[in-house]
């Protein structure tokens, strides 16, 4: 079994600690996920749901040993429903210092507009 597959393995799996903020603007959405880094961590929309995941893969090295791990190797899995006033083209993500932060823009208000009847 290679390296990776048994780290995936033995990961625990945890809900992130969010705050979700609703402004004028729209939504922002911060996770507390410490230890991953941007290319182990996924963003991924499907119908109307947002969902993240990230693995923290630090370790202890030959010399090291973890006396106490409390956000130590593991995977991050949070799922955060999205209202039909998020503009999904919109979304942008950040991660700075083992935070998360989503802005979920409004959508553009339309305009009225009225519907032309067509005879016939």
């Amino acid at each position: 079994m290679s390296e990776n597959a048994t780290e995936t393995k033995a990961l625990a799996r945890v809900s992130p600690a969010t705050d979700i903020l609703e402004r004028e603007d729209g939504f922002y959405v911060y996770m507390d996920i410490p230890g991953v880094r941007r290319e182990d961590l996924n963003i991924d929309i499907n119908e109307n749901e947002l969902t993240v995941t990230g693995r923290a893969l630090q370790g202890s090295s030959e010399k090291e040993s973890f006396l106490e791990v409390q956000f130590g190797p593991g995977e991050y899995v949070r799922a955060v429903s999205l209202s039909d006033r998020v503009d999904r083209e919109r979304i942008k993500a950040s991660l700075k210092d083992g935070v998360l932060t989503l802005h979920l823009p409004r959508l553009e208000k339309l305009a009225p507009r009225r519907i032309p009847v067509q005879t016939g």
